[in-house]
C-alpha cells in the first residue's frame, strides 16, 4: 500500500511543482513545460492505445488516448484564427475523460453518451455561428461548463469506487490502495481546475495572481499524465496477479496430476489383483474337479497300497494347494486345530508319543491362506524329519502368539542331526526348504541340533 500512496504523493507534488516555480520567476519553465507535456502525453496516448488495444476488457482506455491526443491537437490550434476548432476540440476532450472516468468502473448510460455527442456538435457550431460579442461570452461559459461537466465525473467515480469498495465483504489490499490513490488524484486535480476556472472567470481571489494562470492552465494535461500512469501501473499490477494465478494453476494442477496418477496405480493394481484372484479361482477348480476326481479315483481303485498312499499324499497336496489359491484367510484357531490333528495322528502311526501346547482358546488372529498352506507344509516337513530321520520316541509341540507373532516351538529326543554335512543343519532333510518358506511370509526358521540331544525347530511368522 505504501508503493502506490508514494506515487499518488509525487504525482500531487508534480501538480503543485508549477506553483512553486511561479513564485521563483519561473519563466523559462512555464515557455517549455506545454511542449514537454505535449511529448509525454503523446507517447502516453501511443502507450496506453496499444495496452487497449491488447486487452478487450480495457477497451475503456482508448478513450484516456483520445483525450491525451486531444488536448495536443488542442495545443497546436491554439494559434489558427478559427474560434470554433479549439472549442470542438475541448468539447471532444471533455467526452473522452467523462466516457473514460465512468466506463473504467463499468458505469454507463445511453442519455449521458446522446448529451456529450450532441454537446460535442452544438459546442463549435455555437460558437461559428454567434456574434462577435456572443462568441467573447460563449469562449468563456462553454470551458467552464465542460469543466464543471469533468469535475462532476471525477466526483462519480470517487463515488462509485467507495460503493464497491463498502459492496466488498473482505476488501484487499489492492483496493484499498487504489481507492486512496485515486481520492488524492482527483481531488488535487479538481481543485486545480476549479482555480483554472475561476481564474478564466476573472474570480476577485484568483485575479490577484495572475503569474498562476499559465500554471493552472496545465492542471488537465497533469491531470490526464496522471491517469496514464495510473493505468499502466493498473496493467503492470494485473500482469502480476495474473502471473500468481498462473503458478498457483499450475501448483493445482501438478497436484491433481499426481493424484490422478495415485488413483489410477491404485486402479491398475485392484483391477491387477482381481484379475490374479479370478485366475487363482479357475487353476483351484481346475485342479479339484480335474486333477482331484482323478487322484480320489486311484485311492478307491488302486490295489498297490503304495500306489494308494502316494496317491492319497498328492490329493492332500493338492487340496492344500486349492486352499491356497483360493485366497481365503483361516482363524489361527481352525488351522491349529488342523496341524494338530495332523501332526498328533502322524506321530502316533510313527509309534512316536506326540505333546501339543496350544495357546489360549480367546485368540482372534487370522492367517493369510498363504501363509496357512506354507505353515502346514513347514510342520509336515518338520514331522517327517522326524519320523524318517531322528529316531525319536518323544515329541513336543508348543504355538503361542506374542507381540503380534506366531511362534512354534517343535522339540524331539531323537538323536540329532549329523555333523556330517559341514556344520550346517540347512544341506539335508528338507531344512533348506523350511527356512526359504519361513522367509517368504517374511518370518523366519531356526534350527538348534546335536548329535544325542534332538532336534528344536523355532518357528515365527509376523500376523
Amino acid at each position: 500500500m505504501q508503493r502506490p500512496l508514494q506515487t499518488m504523493m509525487s504525482l500531487a507534488l508534480l501538480a503543485a511543482l508549477p506553483l512553486a516555480a511561479a513564485a521563483g520567476g519561473g519563466g523559462a519553465l512555464l515557455a517549455a513545460a506545454p511542449g514537454w507535456l505535449a511529448a509525454m502525453l503523446l507517447m502516453m496516448a501511443i502507450t496506453t492505445g496499444l495496452l487497449a488495444s491488447l486487452h478487450v476488457r480495457e477497451r475503456h482506455v482508448f478513450f484516456l488516448s483520445a483525450m491525451m491526443l486531444g488536448w495536443v491537437l488542442l495545443r497546436i490550434s491554439l494559434g489558427r484564427p478559427e474560434p470554433w476548432l479549439p472549442m470542438l476540440l475541448l468539447a471532444l476532450i471533455l467526452l473522452c475523460g467523462v466516457q473514460f472516468l465512468l466506463r473504467q468502473l463499468g458505469w454507463s448510460r445511453g442519455w449521458i453518451d446522446a448529451a456529450l455527442l450532441a454537446q460535442l456538435l452544438l459546442a463549435p457550431l455555437s460558437v461559428a455561428l454567434a456574434g462577435e460579442s456572443l462568441q467573447a461570452l460563449l469562449l468563456r461559459l462553454w470551458p467552464a461548463l465542460l469543466m464543471l461537466e469533468l469535475l462532476a465525473a471525477m466526483a462519480w467515480q470517487l463515488r462509485l469506487r467507495r460503493h464497491a469498495l463498502r459492496a466488498s465483504l473482505q476488501p484487499d489490499e489492492t483496493q484499498q490502495s487504489d481507492f486512496v490513490m485515486m481520492s488524492w488524484l482527483l481531488g488535487v486535480s479538481a481543485l486545480l481546475l476549479l482555480a483554472e476556472q475561476m481564474s478564466l472567470l476573472q474570480t476577485a481571489t484568483v485575479a490577484r495572481l495572475p503569474a498562476l494562470q499559465p500554471w493552472l492552465a496545465l492542471s488537465l494535461p497533469l491531470l490526464m499524465l496522471a491517469l496514464g500512469l495510473h493505468v499502466c501501473v493498473g496493467f503492470a499490477r494485473a500482469r502480476s496477479a495474473a502471473e500468481r494465478r498462473h503458478e498457483q494453476i499450475e501448483q493445482r494442477l501438478h497436484e491433481r496430476v499426481a493424484e490422478v496418477e495415485r488413483n489410477f496405480s491404485t486402479m491398475a493394481e485392484l483391477k491387477l489383483e482381481q484379475v490374479t484372484e479370478r485366475e487363482r479361482k479357475r487353476i483351484a477348480a481346475d485342479l479339484h474337479d480335474d486333477l482331484g476326481a482323478k487322484l480320489l479315483t486311484i485311492v478307491h481303485t488302486s490295489e498297490s497300497d503304495r500306489i494308494s498312499t502316494l496317491a492319497r499324499e498328492a490329493l492332500e497336496e493338492m487340496r492344500l494347494s486349492v486352499r491356497g489359491l483360493t485366497g481365503k484367510p483361516v482363524q489361527l484357531l481352525d488351522a491349529l486345530g488342523d496341524w494338530r490333528a495332523e501332526v498328533v495322528s502322524r506321530l502316533a502311526q510313527a509309534n512316536i508319543l506326540a505333546e501339543w501346547k496350544s495357546p489360549a482358546e480367546d485368540i482372534i488372529h487370522t492367517l493369510p491362506a498363504r501363509a496357512y498352506v506354507q505353515t502346514t507344509r513347514i510342520f509336515r516337513e518338520a514331522v517327517s524329519n522326524i519320523i524318517k530321520h531322528s529316531g525319536a520316541t518323544h515329541c513336543t509341540v508348543g504355538c503361542n502368539v506374542q507381540g503380534g507373532d506366531f511362534l512354534v516351538v517343535i522339540q524331539d529326543n531323537g538323536q540329532g542331526i549329523s555333523t556330517e554335512l559341514d556344520g550346517r543343519l540347512d544341506r539335508g532333510h528338507g531344512m533348506a526348504s523350511m527356512k526359504a518358506r519361513a522367509k517368504q511370509m517374511h518370518g523366519q526358521c531356526l534350527v538348534e541340533s546335536g548329535p544325542g540331544w534332538g532336534t528344536v525347530i523355532r518357528l515365527t511368522i509376523p500376523l
